[in-house]
């Protein structure tokens, strides 16, 4: 059994939904945020944007981060905060859900984005990366 702790990765999901009208250019800024947390972020380990099938104004970001400072990182990439500024003007919800365990830094950190945040810790289980 792993010690689940800031130095264990877990998985975030971002559950969005985007403006009637808005989602081409929606699509643009995530499409931006993708390749800017791609080329920047070594730590993230996976990040994509899928599309509802059933309500084409829904979206989920999945992530999973190396440990609670690849998601530190995440929060300091300009591009990522460009994002919610523009998800500020496009979207229309943004709820956020982490599977695993963070430390008490992480922890505020999302906090501090004045986001909705769920956390489920670890209780059990394990980690291969």
């Amino acid at each position: 059994m792993t010690a689940f702790d800031a130095s264990t990765p877990f998985i975030l999901i971002a559950r969005i939904k985007v403006k009637p009208g808005k989602v081409q250019e929606y699509l643009e800024l995530a499409n931006q945020t993708d390749a800017a947390v791609e080329a920047f972020e070594p730590g993230m380990l996976h990040h994509t944007f899928d599309q509802d099938p059933e309500n084409s104004l829904c979206f989920t970001w999945s992530e999973v981060y190396k440990n609670d400072d690849a998601f530190l990182a995440h929060l300091a990439n300009p591009s990522v905060g460009e994002y919610l500024q523009g998800h500020e003007q496009l979207g229309d919800g943004f709820s956020i859900e982490v599977y695993g365990t963070v430390g008490v830094q992480c922890k505020a950190a999302m906090e501090a984005t004045g986001l909705p945040v769920k956390i489920f810790e670890s209780r059990c289980g394990y980690s291969r990366v």
